[in-house]
């Protein structure tokens, strides 16, 4: 247990290079995902050249940070897509990429399976057509399952399925896992942030707090299911859950978004968490620099949770779910276990909540066909 408060303590005060690095190659999208953190569909035209990204890669890979997280957007519609994974590769950057599949056709696979160090998730929000498609739109899940096929019979190895646990898909869990069995992938689920578009849907898609008991013994029964740090904040119930269990932001994550800019985290796309651009003096020195990031790595404040028990436990939750909810930083996670976050919000009266900085929605959504 010591070791274990000595490591956290090390990661709260931040480490010298991210352990997890988030970027968005483009905001361009064929989907229009309801949820959607990063409010993805149009290209932004200043998105990093490819000589800007191999650039990046390549300071990235000096800072001895050993993989990227890789999304959009829809990451395989850059055209240098390829061109920048087998770059990363090369300069000995594992990737692991977030797709929604429908770029995975048979020869993208075998493409795919050639390239060593390289992790695939691919996303869907139902386990089957009709709950998936009304978050992801109409063919989606036809065209990520058929990804899912692809990468199979390329032999391409054990890839991800990843899925945002909504109030619908929490209670697919069994299937899911049946699912990811049957292609002998793993599964990761991940939670709905109200961060993006889903600012608009979170009150109707997230949750509610007895799924989130029961996620918990779930999840706790199966360590081998993936969670990242997204569900540190259910860890205030008991014994904590596999993965980071703290808000890594500007300590041990960050974003870096398609423009070059560098956000605390991947879910707090807004000016008031923007740490700088790379494009300025490097990633490095936004991330040894940057006043944001500074401030982050002070000891918190306990502040509505100080009286709490299971602080310790949880660090007050989530700092995009309380800021995208109109929560100040000190209030609850609005999905606190013991419900301190829903009384908040009802004490608050939040009738306006912050949007992300930047919209890059279609304002046509585009639907897939189901053929």
């Amino acid at each position: 247990m010591g070791a274990e408060s000595s490591l956290r303590q090390r990661f709260e005060r931040g480490l010298a290079a991210p352990i997890c690095l988030t970027w968005e190659l483009t905001y361009a999208c064929n989907l229009a995902c309801t949820h959607c953190l990063s409010s993805s569909g149009r290209r932004d035209p200043r998105e990093l050249t490819t000589s800007e990204a191999k650039g990046l890669i390549d300071e990235i890979a000096a800072m001895q940070i050993f993989y990227i997280n890789i999304g959009g957007g829809e990451p395989m519609i850059r055209r240098d897509f390829f061109e920048l994974i087998e770059h990363a590769v090369n300069q000995h950057v594992g990737v692991k990429f977030s797709t929604n599949g429908t770029r995975i056709d048979q020869a993208a696979a075998r493409r795919l399976a050639t390239i060593d160090y390289l992790d695939i998730q691919i996303s869907i929000d139902g386990v089957d057509a009709a709950t998936s498609d009304r978050i992801r739109g109409p063919g989606s899940y036809d065209s990520a399952r058929r990804a899912m096929d692809n990468l199979r019979d390329a032999t391409f190895g054990q890839f991800k399925i990843s899925v945002v646990m909504t109030r619908e898909s929490v209670e697919q869990l069994e299937d899911f896992e049946a699912l990811a069995k049957s292609y002998g992938a793993e599964l990761r689920l991940t939670r709905l942030r109200p961060s993006g578009r889903g600012v608009a849907v979170w009150n109707e898609l997230h949750p509610s707090l007895e799924q989130n008991r029961r996620l918990y013994k779930w999840l706790l029964d199966r360590p081998n299911v993936l969670t990242g740090d997204s569900f540190f904040h259910l860890s205030a119930l008991g014994p904590p859950l596999e993965g980071l269990n703290l808000c890594g932001a500007g300590r041990v994550v960050c974003l870096i978004d398609p423009v070059g800019d560098v956000y605390a985290c991947p879910f707090v796309i807004h000016d008031e968490f923007l740490a700088g651009n790379v494009r300025d003096a490097g990633f490095g020195a936004v991330w040894t620099e940057s006043e944001l990031f500074r401030a982050l790595r002070e000891p918190g404040n306990a502040g509505a949770c100080a009286s709490c028990g299971a602080y310790d436990a949880c660090r007050g939750g989530c700092m995009a779910a309380k800021f995208f909810t109109g929560l100040e930083m000190s209030d609850p996670d609005p999905e606190c276990v013991f419900g301190h976050g829903e009384q908040a919000l009802a004490n608050k009266s939040v009738t306006i909540r912050p949007f992300s900085s930047s919209d890059h929605s279609k304002r046509v959504p585009v639907a897939l066909s189901s053929r």
